[in-house]
């Protein structure tokens, strides 16, 4: 049997290398997201809420981390390096609920807040995490919960609450 290469449309490289200029321009780039990753869930495996939720599903934290880093970088740097399904990592855990998501942005956001490069960065940033916090959120109502997302109002903090 052979193998298809699927090549990427001229458009999307440019799309993709046009999202990195923009990223780098705000002064985000590798090294600052192995930063914000390192330190946000340092300050995650420390909190009260958070701590126990992801120490019982992460036994190895150093992978962990190199997954985050590669999910974040393809996030903010289109870098096309994570895979993995975060959506059904996240169903996977029956207690999860709202005010988790709540509490991971504001310490994503107080992270963020205490590293970015520029106040802009930390605007985009921050609307990158609640945009994916509100995205995992109303999946886990629909697949997990069986609830109608749209009689459930999202109630997560915006970036610009701790701006």
């Amino acid at each position: 049997m052979a193998t298809r290469t699927v090549q990427a449309h001229p458009h999307a490289i440019a799309a993709r290398e046009e999202r990195r200029a923009e990223a780098l321009a705000m002064g985000i780039d590798e090294p600052f997201i192995a930063d914000l990753v390192d330190r946000f869930y340092a300050s995650v495996r420390e909190d009260a809420v958070l701590g126990p939720i992801f120490n019982a599903q992460i036994s190895d934290w150093p992978a962990h981390l190199g997954q985050m880093n590669r999910f974040w970088q393809s996030v903010l740097l289109s870098a096309g390096n994570f895979t993995g399904n975060p959506m059904m990592k996240h169903l996977a855990i029956p207690t999860i609920a709202q005010e988790h998501f709540q509490q991971w942005l504001a310490l994503f956001y107080r992270t963020l807040h205490a590293i970015a490069p520029t106040p802009e960065a930390a605007r985009h940033i921050g609307g990158k995490a609640r945009m994916i916090a509100e995205s995992l959120l109303t999946g886990i109502w629909v697949h997990r919960d069986r609830e109608d997302p749209l009689a459930k109002k999202v109630e997560l903090p915006h970036v610009s609450s701790v701006l």
